[in-house]
């Protein structure tokens, strides 16, 4: 490794440490070459992400820019071309980015997959269904899942479609924990329909009256991101074993936050759910034994036919009920 990476890795290291303190703890599993490249790439995302949303690592400055988000995506892109065409700029974010992408053989057009994510926080989307949330999910998490597979080793499609899923998993976990805090600053990635069903005006998600029914829509999300969490498990059973193991660590620390909000009830939302330093041990001593069983099997079972997977790969959907359901057959929308 060069110095300048070095610089790099420990730049990358310090954004990963202050950004997600979840991700951090499962990521001290990884060899050290895979986590340098795993601490680039989320250098990257994060960097894109807080300039879209005015953010230093996930948290909105006192004094936010005035760049227009449309104007900042726009350059958002063009530096990441330029990255991807070997042209990086000086900033240590996007030189970054070039050697992961060029050390990991990671298609250019995933990169661009979750910019076009933020792009739906730009346009101010709204997410009418659960197909719709969904598609949003994998753009802002999902393809970072299969980025993430790719730097560990796996490039087939069946390991990559369980690395989305996983990915779409977490990214639920976030919507549920962080429903409150999103509708303040106008984001709302609940489905409507489930909203309407429930009663909950969009323009009073965060009103005290409305917790009870809000608290049954989003522990109705929560059930289908457990559908994902359990069939990312197969894929988590093809990397190799340390990155397995990290990867399934990070799986049990990122759905206990989900299982939190449940046992909280109406009341998730009057402190926010983190994960104690306890726990996440607790949860890498669990990785092993979960990691091991899936290791027992002499074959990884075949992906359902039926279950909801990325854009280009896509062979179902979900219905409006959040179960799988054949796409040629279903009734969702």
């Amino acid at each position: 490794m060069t110095s300048r990476d070095e610089e790099l890795a420990r730049l990358s290291e310090a954004v990963i440490r202050s950004g997600s303190k979840s991700f951090a703890s499962a990521a001290r599993l990884f060899d050290a070459r895979t986590r340098a490249s795993v601490h680039l790439l989320y250098a990257w995302c994060r960097a894109c992400d807080d300039a879209i949303d005015g953010q230093a690592l996930g948290h909105r400055p006192a004094h936010a820019g005035s760049t227009p988000a449309g104007d900042t995506l726009a350059r958002l892109r063009a530096e990441t071309q330029r990255a991807l065409e070997g042209r990086a700029s000086p900033d240590p974010v996007f030189q970054g980015l070039q050697r992961v992408a060029e050390r990991h053989a990671i298609p250019h057009h995933h990169f661009f997959e979750l910019l076009d994510g933020f792009a739906m926080d730009v346009a101010g989307r709204s997410y009418d269904t659960l197909e719709e949330t969904l598609d949003y999910c994998y753009h802002v998490a999902g393809v970072v899942g299969v980025m993430m597979s790719m730097i560990m080793g796996p490039h087939d499609e069946e390991t990559l479609d369980r690395a989305a899923e996983l990915g779409i998993a977490f990214q639920l976990t976030n919507i549920a924990r962080d429903v409150i805090e999103d509708a303040r600053v106008g984001r709302i990635y609940l489905p409507q329909r489930w909203l309407d069903l429930a009663g909950v005006p969009p323009s009073d998600i965060d009103a005290p009256k409305f917790r009870p029914a809000l608290f049954q829509v989003v522990r109705r999300l929560l059930a289908v991101a457990d559908t994902f969490y359990d069939a990312s498990v197969p894929g988590i059973a093809r990397l190799p074993l340390r990155a397995g193991w990290a990867v399934e660590s990070a799986r049990i620390i990122y759905r206990e936050i989900g299982r939190e909000v449940v046992r909280r009830g109406p009341a998730a939302w009057d402190q926010r759910v983190t994960t104690s330093p306890g726990r996440k041990v607790a949860a890498i001593g669990q990785g092993v034994l979960s990691l091991a069983r899936a290791h027992t099997r002499t074959s990884v079972p075949p992906r359902p036919s039926t279950s909801w997977t990325r854009p280009g790969a896509r062979r179902g959907t979900m219905n409006e009920w959040g179960e799988f359901a054949d796409a040629r057959n279903s009734g969702a929308s």
